[in-house]
C-alpha cells in the first residue's frame, strides 16, 4: 500500500493492523469495481464470438443442405436436430470433471473448441446421413466439452454479485457472432450459387481465428488454486488482525489480553484449507439446491421446441424464400443481443431463478406467434423477439444457478451436470417433435406444446424457489 507524507502515520504499525488494512482497502475496490466485467471474460466472449460465426454460418444452411442436397426426410431432420441439440451431453459431465480435476479449465475447453473446428473439415466431404450424423456428433462432442470449462472460467474471473452480468456480456459477444454468421451465409449463398462448400470453407477459417485466440490471449486461470489462496490469505488476515488486537488491550488489562489471546490462535486461523478430494463426488452435487433446479430445467426441457423447427414453421407459413431462412436466425439473434446484458442486471436484482421461468413464458408466447391463428410479419418479428429473448434469460442463468449451488471446488462439474440434464431433455423433445411433425404436420405439434407448457411453468417456478435462497447482490454463496 503506497501512501504520500502527508497521510504517512506517526509510527509503524503492527503487521496484523497493516494487513487488516490492505484488507479494507481491497475489499473497497473491489466494492468499486463491483459493476466492471473482467478482461478474461471480454477475452472468453471473443473467441465464442467467433466460433459461434462459424457454427451459426453452418447452421444457416444445413436444413436447406440436408433437405434439398442430403434429401432427409422430416423424421430424419427431426432426429439430426434432436443429435445437434443433445449428444453434447454425453460428454458435458466428463468435461466438467476434468476441468475440476486438472484445475486447468482452460486446456479442457481448447480441446473442445479444436474438435469442433476440426469437424468443420468433415462437412466438406459429407454427403450422406451417416457422415452428416459422425460430422455433427462432432462437433457438438467439442461444444460439450468446452461449455462447462468456460463458464467456469467465467464465474472464476468475476465476483459473484455481478456473475449475471458477466454472463450477459459473454452471451452478448456470442450472439453477435450468432447475428453475423447467418449474414455471412446468407451473402455467400446470394453470391455464389449453391455455395454449401463455401459455407463451410469460411466456416473453418473463423473456427480456426477463435482457437487461435483461445491458445495465445486468454490466461490460463486455476479456479482450485486460487479458491484456496484466497481462503488462506484471508484466515492470514483475521490472525493479523486478532494479534493487533491482543497488543493493544495488552496495555491496559493483562488478563484480559490472556483471555483473547486463548480464544484465538492466530496459528489455528491462519491454517490453510485442507487438501480437497480430486475426483468426482455426486454427493457433493446431489445436493436439495442441485435437484430441485435440474427438476426444474428437466421439466422445462422437455417442453423446449428446438429453433430449427420454429424457424421452418415461420418460413412454410409466410412463403419464404429459402435464403431467407437465414435472415431469420439474424433477427433471433439481434433480439439477443439487444436484451442479454440488461436480463443479465435483472437476475442480479431479482433472483436467477425468476428470470429462467420469465424467458420460458416468453417461449410460450413464442410457440403462439409461430403456430397461432395471428399470421403476418408482425407475429413473425414477434416470435423471432421472444425467441431471443428466451435465449438470453435461460443460458447464462442456468450456469450461474447451478455455480452458485454448490462449492467453487466443484462449480465446474455442478455447471456440466445441468446443462447435460437440460440438453437430455430437450433431446428427447426434439424426437417427438419431429414424430409429431410426421402425424399430425408440424403446425400443430408446436400447438400441442402450448397448454402442457402453461400447466408445467407453475411447478417449475415452485423449484425454482429453493435453488436460490437470497439475492446475488446480498449473500456470496446465494
Amino acid at each position: 500500500m503506497y501512501l504520500t507524507l502527508r497521510d504517512r502515520p506517526a509510527r509503524k504499525p503492527a503487521d496484523g493492523a497493516a494487513a487488516a488494512e490492505g484488507a479494507a482497502d481491497a475489499d473497497g475496490a473491489a466494492a468499486g469495481s463491483r459493476h466492471r466485467v473482467a478482461g478474461t471474460v471480454v477475452l472468453l466472449g471473443i473467441v465464442s464470438m467467433f466460433t459461434d460465426i462459424s457454427t451459426e454460418s453452418v447452421n444457416a444452411v444445413l436444413p436447406k443442405y440436408l433437405i434439398f442436397v442430403v434429401g432427409l426426410s422430416p423424421q430424419a431432420f427431426g432426429f439430426v436436430n434432436g443429435l445437434y441439440n443433445g449428444v453434447s451431453a454425453f460428454i458435458r459431465i466428463f468435461g466438467g470433471w476434468l476441468a475440476d480435476r486438472t484445475d486447468r479449465p482452460k486446456w479442457v475447453a481448447f480441446v473442445g473448441y479444436f474438435v469442433s473446428a476440426l469437424s468443420r473439415v468433415g462437412l466438406l466431404f459429407a454427403t450422406n446421413l451417416t457422415a452428416i450424423g459422425t460430422v455433427i456428433t462432432g462437433d457438438r462432442l467439442g461444444k460439450g466439452l468446452r461449455t462447462a470449462p468456460r463458464d467456469a472460467l467465467i464465474a472464476a474471473a468475476s465476483p459473484e454479485e455481478s456473475l449475471g452480468r458477466a454472463y450477459g456480456v459473454h452471451r452478448s459477444l456470442d450472439s453477435l457472432g450468432a447475428a453475423l454468421g447467418p449474414l455471412l451465409a446468407f451473402w455467400i449463398l446470394t453470391v455464389v450459387s449453391n455455395g454449401f462448400h463455401a459455407v463451410f470453407v469460411a466456416s473453418l477459417a473463423f473456427a480456426i481465428v477463435g482457437v487461435a485466440i483461445l491458445l495465445l490471449v486468454v490466461p490460463d486461470m486455476r479456479p482450485r488454486r486460487r479458491a484456496r489462496a484466497a481462503v488462506a490469505d484471508s484466515g492470514r488476515v483475521r490472525a493479523g488482525a486478532a494479534h493487533s488486537d491482543s497488543d493493544s488491550d495488552s496495555d491496559s488489562d493483562s488478563d484480559e489480553s490472556a483471555a483473547t489471546s486463548a480464544t484465538v490462535s492466530p496459528a489455528e486461523i491462519a491454517q490453510p484449507p485442507a487438501p480437497q478430494r480430486r475426483g468426482l463426488d455426486f454427493r457433493q452435487i446431489a445436493n436439495p439446491r442441485m435437484a430441485r433446479l435440474l427438476g426444474a430445467a428437466g421439466l422445462l426441457g422437455l417442453l423446449t421446441v428446438g429453433d430449427a423447427f420454429l424457424y421452418l414453421q415461420l418460413q412454410l407459413r409466410d412463403d419464404l424464400a429459402n435464403n431467407y431462412y437465414a435472415l431469420l436466425m439474424v433477427g433471433m439473434n439481434v433480439s439477443y443481443l439487444a436484451v442479454a446484458v440488461p436480463l443479465g442486471r435483472l437476475a442480479d436484482r431479482v433472483g436467477r431463478g425468476r428470470v429462467f421461468v420469465g424467458g420460458h413464458i416468453a417461449l410460450l408466447v413464442c410457440y403462439f406467434c409461430a403456430a397461432g391463428p395471428l399470421v403476418g410479419p408482425a407475429t413473425s418479428i414477434g416470435c423471432l423477439i421472444l425467441l431471443g429473448t428466451y435465449y438470453a434469460s435461460t443460458d447464462g442463468t442456468l450456469a450461474a444457478l447451478a455455480g452458485g449451488a454448490v462449492d467453487p471446488q466443484i462449480r465446474t462439474s455442478s455447471i456440466a451436470t445441468a446443462q447435460t440434464f437440460q440438453a437430455l431433455t430437450m433431446f428427447v423433445s426434439s424426437l417427438i417433435v419431429g414424430l409429431l411433425w410426421s402425424q399430425i404436420g408440424l403446425q400443430d405439434a408446436i400447438r400441442w406444446y402450448i397448454p402442457i407448457l402453461v400447466l408445467a411453468l407453475p411447478f417449475a417456478a415452485l423449484l425454482m424457489r429453493g435453488v436460490q435462497v437470497t439475492r446475488p447482490g446480498r449473500a456470496r454463496n446465494a
